[in-house]
C-alpha cells in the first residue's frame, strides 16, 4: 500500500493540463467491442482504473496496442466468450465498477454476457437494475445465479423498443446505447443521461456507422443496424481533474493556469466555485485562477444561506463536492452542501473536523461548512484516502495545512488521477511516494 507524505504550505503556481476524461474512456473503451474492425482512441488516461479495464479487454482476448502515452489501438476480431464466462473475469469485474459496461457491447454482438456485482469505490449503493432492466427491455432473458452477485444474460438478437429509464443513470444510458446500437428496429431512451461523456460515446458509435439522434438530450432514438466499422476518437478534458485543479488554486495558487479543458463542456462547476466567492479568468479553453488572499461565499439574492447540491447533468457532478467542501472552510461565511446522489459521501469530512475544519455533519446528505477566512490553518494529519473523490479532497486539504501529512491507500487516488504527485511537484508541492 502506498502513501503520500505533504509538507503543506507551499503554493502553486505555473500551468496544468488536465488529463482525458475517465468516465468517458471508461465508456469508449468498452464500445471497441463492439465491432472486429481496429478503433484508435488517444487522450486516454493511464489511471488504475482505466489500465485495469484494458487489462480486461486483453483476456477477453481484444488485440491492444499503445502507440504512445494516452494512444491506443483496439481490434476485437476474436473475442474469447469462453474466457467471458470465467471466475476469474468475474472476480476482475467484481473489482471494478466501469467493467458493467462491458454487458452492453458483449450481449449485442455475441448474443451473451455475465455480470458480476460491480465494486468501485464504497460511497453508498450503486444498484445495476438500470442496466439490467434495460437489456431485459431489449429481448434479453436473466438468469441470477448466487445471492444476486452473477447475472447471466442471453439474446439471439436485441429488438428495438421504447424506455423509460428509473433513474438517469451515466454508465445506464452508456450500456443500453451500446446495445441498441446492434438491435433489430427502432429504440427509444427517455431520461437518458445526458452528461458530455455520454454525448461523445454517441459521437463515437455514429463514427462507427451506428444511428443515434438526440445527442445531448435526455431523448435518444436509436435505429439499430447490422454491424459497426473502425474510427478514431479523442477523449475529453476530464472535467473533475479540472474542478480539483481549480480548488487546488483557490487554496494554494499564487496564479494558476488549468490549459485546454473544454470550457463549454464543464457545464456549472465554474459557477460552484464562483459561488464560493473563486475569481476565475477564462481565456479560451483555458482558465486562470488569480492569487486571491481571501475569497467570500455569496448568499442568494434575497440573503439567504448558500446551498450548494449535486442534481444529474447538466446539474453539479457530485464528483466534485467533496473539493467544493475543502474549498469552503478557508472562505468567508458559511455554505450548506447537499449530497443527494449517494448516501455515504460526506464522512470523508470527520478527516477534515480533526485537522481543525468546522463542519456540521448534519446527516449522511449535509453537511455545513463555516468557513476560516484564512485565519486559521488546517492541521496536518495522517488520515486514509476512502475513495477517489475524497482522496483528492484530502490531498488538496493536506497540501494547505500547517505541517506534513501523511494519506494511505493512495492506490485509490491513483485510481482517478495520474501521476498527480509529480504533475503537482513541478508546480511547486512537496509530496513524496513512498
Amino acid at each position: 500500500m502506498a502513501s503520500f507524505i505533504i509538507e503543506g504550505g507551499h503554493r502553486l503556481e505555473g500551468n496544468i493540463v488536465p488529463q482525458g476524461a475517465k468516465n468517458e474512456a471508461l465508456e469508449v473503451i468498452c464500445a471497441t467491442l463492439l465491432t472486429p474492425e481496429e478503433v484508435r482512441i488517444s487522450n486516454i488516461p493511464e489511471i488504475l482504473d482505466v489500465q485495469h479495464l484494458i487489462d480486461l479487454l486483453r483476456h477477453l482476448g481484444v488485440k491492444v496496442t499503445r502507440l504512445s502515452a494516452g494512444d491506443y489501438t483496439f481490434r476485437a476480431d476474436a473475442v474469447d466468450l469462453s474466457y467471458a464466462r470465467s471466475d476469474e473475469f468475474m472476480q476482475k469485474c467484481a473489482a471494478l465498477r466501469g467493467s458493467v459496461m462491458l454487458v452492453g457491447p458483449l450481449l449485442a454482438r455475441f448474443g451473451e454476457a455475465v455480470l458480476a456485482k460491480p465494486g468501485g469505490d464504497k460511497i453508498g449503493r450503486r444498484r445495476v437494475d438500470t442496466h439490467l432492466t434495460g437489456m431485459q427491455h431489449l429481448g434479453a432473458s436473466l438468469d441470477v445465479d448466487g445471492p444476486h452477485t452473477r447475472y447471466t444474460l442471453r439474446a439471439d438478437r436485441l429488438k428495438g423498443t421504447y424506455m423509460l429509464l428509473d433513474e438517469a443513470s451515466v454508465t445506464g444510458t452508456a450500456n443500453i446505447v451500446m446495445a441498441a446500437v446492434l438491435a433489430e428496429g427502432v429504440t427509444t431512451i427517455y431520461n437518458a443521461a445526458c452528461e458530455p461523456y455520454v454525448q461523445q460515446l454517441c459521437r463515437m458509435l455514429n463514427g462507427m456507422g451506428a444511428k443515434i439522434e438526440g445527442v445531448a438530450s435526455n431523448l435518444l432514438t436509436i435505429t439499430g443496424v447490422n454491424a459497426l466499422h473502425g474510427t478514431e476518437h479523442r477523449v475529453l478534458p476530464d472535467m473533475i481533474e479540472v474542478g480539483s485543479f481549480i480548488g487546488m488554486s483557490a487554496m494554494l495558487g499564487g496564479g494558476l493556469t488549468i490549459k485546454d479543458t473544454s470550457f463549454y463542456n464543464l457545464g456549472n462547476i465554474p459557477r460552484a466555485f464562483q459561488r464560493l466567492g473563486v475569481r476565475l479568468e477564462v481565456k479560451g479553453d483555458d482558465i486562470v485562477v488569480p492569487r486571491q488572499e481571501h475569497y467570500e461565499i455569496e448568499t442568494f439574492l434575497d440573503g439567504s444561506f448558500m446551498t450548494i447540491d449535486d442534481a444529474p447533468w447538466p446539474g453539479l457532478t457530485p464528483d466534485l463536492l467533496s473539493v467544493l467542501i475543502v474549498v469552503a472552510t478557508q472562505a468567508k461565511g458559511s455554505v450548506l452542501f447537499h449530497q443527494k446522489m449517494f448516501e455515504s459521501r460526506l464522512f470523508f469530512v470527520d478527516r477534515l473536523i480533526d485537522m481543525g475544519a468546522q463542519i456540521i455533519l448534519c446527516d449522511p446528505h449535509r453537511a455545513v461548512v463555516v468557513g476560516h477566512d484564512q485565519s486559521l490553518r488546517l492541521r496536518a494529519r495522517r488520515m486514509v484516502s476512502p475513495d477517489i473523490r475524497a482522496g483528492i479532497a484530502l490531498l488538496i486539504a493536506a497540501l494547505s495545512a500547517d505541517g506534513v501529512s501523511r494519506i494511505d491507500n493512495v492506490e485509490q487516488i491513483d485510481r482517478g488521477y495520474e501521476h498527480i504527485d509529480e504533475r503537482l511537484n513541478a508546480l511547486g508541492a512537496h509530496i513524496k511516494r513512498v
